[in-house]
């Protein structure tokens, strides 16, 4: 089976959004094929995708992938419009998935986001470690999901090349 990096390569996205997608995103959110309430009470499908979802919704894996690709380019395009620095594509792909779970709007408005405007990158980096709760919970799996972001980011991230 096709690797999910090389999937989202296929439909069209570049480098950062494939690795952001194969190897933040989806590993962190997980695949369900059918509409699930997420720990937040949020109706979920596929890979964490919240867009027009109801309860009793069912999306094949090939639905789940384009919805990934369609949801990665949505984030992304709000995301890129208040960055005003260079990135690399492991700092592109950690914001990314960071934008994808919070939202655009939080995203673009935390403090990672002034600090990376300001060129500080690692302590816009390091920032994302902060952002581990939802609804004011420490969430295990939001941790390990920002631990992950945060070392990409900073370039330390190690992944198998066969993902």
């Amino acid at each position: 089976m096709k690797s999910i990096y090389k999937q989202l390569l296929g439909y069209g996205l570049g480098g950062a959004l494939a690795l952001s997608g194969a190897y933040l995103v989806a590993p962190n959110e997980g695949k369900e094929n059918k509409a699930y309430l997420d720990p937040v009470n949020i109706i979920t499908i596929c890979y964490g995708s919240t867009k027009n979802v109801k309860l009793g919704d069912y999306k094949t894996d090939d639905e789940c992938l384009e919805s990934l690709a369609d949801d990665l380019v949505s984030h992304d395009k709000g995301m890129m419009k208040a960055i005003s620095v260079p990135l690399t594509d492991y700092q592109h792909a950690a914001f990314l998935s960071f934008c994808y779970n919070v939202g655009v709007a939080k995203c673009t408005s935390s403090t990672a986001f002034k600090l990376l405007n300001k060129g500080d990158y690692k302590g816009a980096c390091l920032q994302l470690l902060r952002w581990d709760k939802a609804k004011g919970r420490t969430l295990p799996g939001l941790t390990k999901r920002r631990q992950a972001e945060s070392a990409m980011c900073l370039g330390e991230f190690k992944y198998e090349a066969s993902k």
